[in-house]
């Protein structure tokens, strides 16, 4: 197994027109590590996810993932300008690196089981019965092995997070993205979510977590990240957020009265 970071961020910024919201980011993430970034508001965390995949695809800088680098596009449409390699490429990248979002993002027209085994079978090229099977058994490992004939509209916010994570996880992603995953729910239903996250960080995957749950960060990351106005401001094991370094760390841990501890 390679000794090189899964994932390795050198120098990413992000604009939109005029404005820089990420400033030169450099981040590392190693195999099997659970690293989490905290920040305020409008801090850049959920714009740099979204390099990471190229959903938004950098201004500049380079991301290198397993291997392999991904410079950013030299044109503003650059998708449909790549050849046919370079798509296939891209489309890899997306498979490999798993991103679940803040408002589900699973599809209202298809039950729980067609909205994982559509990715399987149009990305993996799994025939149809294999594709169930899979969706069956991913569905199944967060709870919803009961729900697969349902539609969106008969689940609850958080039975559809589970559909987003499943969905995710069917590809066998070697690198997990949440951006922000409980924050649409209702309170009673983020406990179920973060135990789903926990298990996922046991048995071992890559994962790249940004959240407002203070609690489960100082739990369950390997590493923290702070992130305030675009910069990478602090970053170190949960133990350093008991008492930052960071004027800027310090004044926002402050502002959430103990919550993390």
């Amino acid at each position: 197994m390679s000794t090189e970071p899964l994932l390795r961020l050198g120098g990413i910024t992000k604009s939109f027109g005029a404005v820089e919201v990420l400033h030169g980011i450099d981040l590392d993430v190693e195999r099997g590590e659970v690293v989490c970034i905290i920040g305020p508001s409008g801090s850049g965390k959920s714009t740099l996810l979204r390099c990471v995949n190229f959903i938004a695809p950098p201004t500049s800088g380079t991301v290198v993932f397993d291997g392999v680098e991904y410079p950013p596009p030299t044109e503003h449409h650059w998708v449909p300008l790549l050849g046919r390699s370079e798509q296939r490429r891209l489309t890899r990248l997306r498979a490999e690196i798993g991103m679940v979002f803040q408002h589900f993002n699973v599809f209202p027209h298809l039950t729980a089981e067609k909205n994982l085994t559509l990715g399987l079978r149009h990305t993996c090229g799994m025939g149809r019965g294999e594709a169930r099977a899979r969706a069956l058994a991913e569905l199944d490992k967060v709870g919803l092995g009961d729900k697969a004939d349902q539609y969106p509209s008969r689940l609850s916010g958080g039975q559809k997070q589970r559909v987003a994570i499943a969905r995710a996880l069917s590809l066998d992603p070697k690198l997990m993205l949440f951006d922000e995953a409980t924050s649409a729910l209702d309170p009673e239903l983020v406990a179920g979510i973060l135990d789903v996250m926990r298990a996922l960080a046991a048995e071992g995957m890559t994962m790249l977590v940004v959240t407002h749950e203070l609690r489960f960060a100082m739990e369950v990351a390997d590493r923290i990240v702070f992130m305030d106005d675009g910069l990478l401001v602090e970053s170190g094991p949960p133990e350093r957020f008991r008492a930052p370094t960071e004027p800027r760390t310090q004044a926002f841990l402050s502002s959430l009265k103990g919550v993390y501890v």
